[in-house]
């Protein structure tokens, strides 16, 4: 299921810079191309997408990824990545 906007690509920075410029990979995220920085974890992915914080689910490759490996799972080139943000209501 994907989310009900579309991801801009911010804040794609390397730091420190080089001269041959960032280094990025190609995640598929809710089915669509997204393109982030090498060695981009779900925890800083989730911050990009401004749901650092919320209730979220997080599907890595057809495996969930709970909340407390979020900062320590990183991502790859080619991951499929879902991401589900609850939202409650009456």
């Amino acid at each position: 299921m994907a989310l009900p906007w579309s991801y801009p690509l911010i804040g794609l920075e390397c730091w420190p810079p080089k001269n041959d410029g960032c280094s990025r990979m190609h995640i598929q995220l809710n089915g669509e191309p997204f393109e982030l920085p090498d060695g981009e974890t779900v925890a800083a992915l989730l911050t990009r997408l401004d749901l650092a914080g919320r209730r979220v689910a997080v599907e890595l490759n057809l495996d969930i990824v709970p909340r407390s490996q979020h900062a320590a799972t990183v991502l790859s080139e080619g991951d499929q990545v879902e991401v589900v943000h609850a939202i409650g209501g009456g």
